[in-house]
């Protein structure tokens, strides 16, 4: 059969988009890009919030109207709050919630008797990550969280924390690097709680991967602050795991840390930064900020300003709050107004945007490794170490896709959204 995968959302909802690639395609089916011309339509929902489940229905809708004729199944956060409401949607045939989507492409062949076609099997794979023009993979190695903040509905809706063993995980990116991957990004809903229900932890995990395969980046996802190991930075002492984080903070205020009911405070946050310049040469840390969270006065406000530029992030996820029914923060008094919201957020835009050139000015003039991930309008773009951007120029017009290549950086652009420099190598 034909299939067609569609994500909304995380990193973590790509990585098992990934990963069923893969598994139906070693039942024998193929992948394609087309939604008109497929026989299977996998959508994977999100509902962090309630825009993005506007954004899930409208997807079901248009891709049944898109192609009707295909058995559409759908799974995901959205999927897995509202089942009722899933299974109703038009031309709808299998819901499959957030604790069976790791068997998901086994339920989808059982229960929808899907026919397998052995000899594209052994066909070569045209539908692989390099074949798409990706050079970085996302591997999911947890689903579940433990902890409630007060805005977050991901938690209800993936459930209790559920962990990958380390032999899986070692032996999926093994196959990714036979296959040409230069970069493994470790994911998961709450990374890291990983092991806590195997008695491991996410530096032992990193550990084992980084000396049972040969990988030569590898990454984690988004993870919390508090969840840092002890002498966890001792790990980027290996050059292959990436000196770069993305630490959530949220806000810069601890009173409207604690109505998010968030686990670490600004001075443990400013603590494990000072560690982290400390200790990991050329660390790049870029964080989230939710913008008039309920409550958020003016003098909250400031002090998320004030600590966000001490810290000097390399980038900045802002989000304007939004209510979200489910939620704790959805019953809390005091909601800031929506013109309040966009002026805050305007503001911590152009703060973010001076901060990141900043960040970026202290490469100019060095010769650092880039992966050069694809060709686009302006030259060749890839990523840093520590996932700052960059636009390489190579005047022997070498074919760089894919290749990790010594890059002299000479310059800022002009919109300080990634640095440029040449091939030296």
């Amino acid at each position: 059969m034909r299939i067609h995968l569609k994500t909304l959302g995380c990193r973590l909802n790509e990585a098992e988009l990934e990963t069923w690639s893969r598994e139906f395609q070693a039942q024998g089916h193929s992948m394609t890009a087309d939604v008109e011309t497929a026989d299977l339509l996998v959508i994977n929902t999100c509902a962090v919030t309630e825009e993005a489940v506007r954004k899930s229905r409208k997807l079901l809708g248009r891709a049944s109207r898109q192609n009707p004729n295909a058995r559409l199944v759908v799974s995901g956060c959205y999927a897995s709050l509202d089942p009722t409401a899933t299974a109703e949607a038009e031309g709808v045939d299998l819901v499959i919630d957030n604790r069976n989507k790791d068997r998901l492409v086994d339920i989808v062949s059982q229960q929808l008797d899907l026919d397998i076609m052995p000899q594209s099997a052994i066909e070569p794979d045209t539908t692989g990550l390099l074949e798409q023009g990706r050079q970085r993979a996302f591997i999911k190695v947890q689903d579940g969280c433990r902890y409630r903040c007060t805005f977050c509905i991901v938690t209800l809706a993936r459930g209790d924390e559920r962990s990958r063993p380390a032999a899986d995980i070692v032996s999926e990116i093994r196959n990714l690097q036979q296959e040409g991957i230069q970069e493994a990004v470790l994911t998961g809903v709450h990374i890291g709680g990983y092991g806590s229900d195997i008695g491991s932890n996410i530096s032992n995990l990193i550990r084992q991967v980084l000396a049972e395969t040969d990988i030569p980046r590898l990454r984690i996802g988004s993870i919390e602050p508090w969840d840092l190991p002890e002498n966890f930075w001792s790990l980027f002492e290996n050059p292959r795991f990436m000196p770069h984080l993305h630490l959530p903070l949220q806000s810069g205020a601890d009173s409207v840390l604690r109505r998010m009911a968030r686990r670490c405070r600004t001075d443990e946050y400013r603590e494990l930064i000072r560690q982290a310049r400390a200790q990991v040469p050329d660390f790049n840390v870029t964080t989230d900020i939710i913008v008039g969270f309920p409550g958020e006065t003016e003098p909250e406000w400031q002090q998320t300003l004030d600590f966000v530029q001490e810290i000097g992030f390399g980038h900045l996820h802002i989000f304007a709050y939004s209510l979200r029914q489910g939620t704790k923060a959805a019953s809390l008094p005091d909601p800031v107004s929506r013109e309040t919201k966009r002026q805050r957020s305007e503001t911590l835009h152009a703060l973010g945007e001076q901060m990141r050139r900043e960040v970026m000015q202290n490469y100019v003039g060095r010769l650092l490794p880039v992966l050069v991930e694809a060709k686009g309008e302006q030259g060749w773009q890839g990523y840093l170490p520590n996932y700052l951007r960059v636009t390489v120029t190579d005047e022997s017009n070498t074919y760089l896709e894919n290749r990790i290549a010594k890059v002299e950086i000479s310059s800022l652009s002009k919109d300080g959204q990634r640095l440029t420099g040449r091939v030296t190598d």
